[in-house]
């Protein structure tokens, strides 16, 4: 891959998209953005309450995040972006972006969203999240990650998938 780098963190509550996109940010040099941001108060509340977002829900906060890469040299940012649809969205803006999928079992994302504290998006939305998920297809850039690995081996892993 060559410079500049526009990377989405994406997949399912729980994965630690945020984490490893900070991580991820700061060894590539670049800024991070982490998508749950670019809400608007109505869907944080919507979610908070325990509400999935639909299409109609996401699609401008899509659009944020792809004019937020277009407008980057360089940049990483969290999003779920759960749909293909939803990526061909940030595509749209930023066509030369690169998914890095996080991915891991039902257990594990449980398990991580019960005890991180103050987080908005409540455990039980987690099966609708999962319901969602079209994971990337072969012809998208995408780097897919198991989350059962260590955070320095995730990220050596994604980097050397980077070339770097």
């Amino acid at each position: 891959m060559t410079e500049p780098r526009k990377i989405v963190v994406m997949g399912v509550s729980g994965c630690g998209k945020s984490t490893f996109g900070q991580a991820l940010a700061a060894a590539l040099g670049v800024a991070f953005s982490d998508g749950d941001d670019l809400h608007t108060a109505e869907n944080i509340a919507k979610m908070a309450a325990g509400q999935p977002l639909g299409d109609e829900d996401r699609a401008p906060w899509l659009t944020r995040v792809g004019a937020q890469l277009a407008d980057e040299a360089g940049r990483v940012v969290a999003c779920s972006a759960l749909k293909r649809a939803y990526r061909d969205t940030i595509r749209s803006h930023a066509p030369e972006v690169v998914f890095v999928h996080l991915h891991g079992a039902r257990a594990l994302l449980q398990a991580r969203m019960t005890t991180r504290p103050g987080h908005f998006m409540p455990a039980r939305l987690l099966d609708s999240q999962l319901a969602t998920l079209e994971p990337p297809a072969t012809d998208e850039r995408a780097i897919r990650v198991d989350i059962a690995l260590p955070p320095e081996a995730q990220l050596a892993e994604v980097l050397a998938a980077l070339g770097l």
